[in-house]
């Protein structure tokens, strides 16, 4: 029998989601403050008084900001794509496929994903500088691999293992090839958790900042976050114009979690409780 919250509880509730909300909720109030209420006397009142949408306006018409924009999209989903193809049969393999080395492979999977960005960024730099593939959309996309496989190859490697083994063995009875079974019986089923990491990855190769901070030097090939960062000048830090262009490549990802929250946490959670 499920008890009943009480008032307190909603108290709590309210709380929790205050103080989890209060920094994008800053800065949604630093994006549509003036100059003037942004530093001073007036600097941390919640109430504007002079509310307006020119740091949104002058970051599309002062800096390239839709440039960057098309190359974070850009480059963020084909590293999904190629990503989750590659990781389905990787996966599918590794759950249900009987061969030697198994265990050692998701090792090593494990520890590419361990490794710190910053140990792995001068030889990175030096190869796509020999292939020429430096300020390109492929320059970031195969370094992107180092996070974006093993994430992937995990998550539907954990998919793939729910799937009742007995709809793989009915269908070999019934002549299905490897192959037959896989794209047939298994992918289907397994869509649900072949969404929810291309969800996941395609958010972690949004974000991502260090490999575009140094691999994509020209303006016209920088992500968003590094765009957002070289707004700063030399002596003024346009606060206004940074926190706009951080609600304008935030509500677009907030969006997309709140629309498939119930995917992705089925998700994250699948394997959590023995059958």
């Amino acid at each position: 029998m499920q008890k009943k919250a009480g008032p307190l509880f909603y108290v709590f509730l309210v709380l929790f989601i205050f103080i989890v909300m209060f920094p994008f909720l800053w800065i949604l109030i630093a994006a549509l403050k003036p100059p003037s209420e942004l530093f001073g006397e007036r600097a941390f009142d919640f109430i504007i008084q002079n509310p307006s949408f020119d740091n949104f306006v002058r970051v599309f018409t002062e800096r390239p900001f839709a440039r960057y924009l098309w190359n974070s999209t850009v480059v963020a989903a084909l590293t999904t794509l190629y990503s989750i193809t590659i990781a389905s049969f990787a996966a599918y393999a590794i759950a249900w496929l009987s061969f030697r080395g198994k265990a050692i492979i998701l090792g090593i999977v494990l520890a590419v994903s361990m490794f710190p960005q910053i140990a792995t960024i001068s030889p990175i730099f030096m190869f796509m500088q020999s292939m020429g593939l430096t300020n390109s959309y492929l320059g970031l996309i195969i370094p992107y691999t180092t996070f974006a496989l093993p994430l992937a190859i995990w998550n539907l490697t954990i998919f793939f293992r729910k799937i009742p083994i007995d709809l793989g063995e009915a269908a070999k009875v019934d002549g299905a090839t490897i192959w037959q079974t896989m794209t047939r019986v298994f992918f289907p089923l397994a869509m649900p958790g072949v969404f929810t990491t291309a969800i996941l990855v395609f958010i972690a190769a949004w974000n991502e900042f260090l490999f575009a901070l140094t691999l994509n030097t020209q303006e016209t090939m920088k992500t968003v976050p590094v765009g957002i960062v070289m707004f700063q000048g030399m002596f003024t830090v346009p606060w206004g114009e940074i926190s706009a262009a951080s609600i304008i490549v935030t509500v677009p990802l907030v969006i997309m979690v709140l629309i498939f929250q119930r995917r992705i946490i089925s998700g994250l959670t699948s394997g959590a409780v023995k059958e």
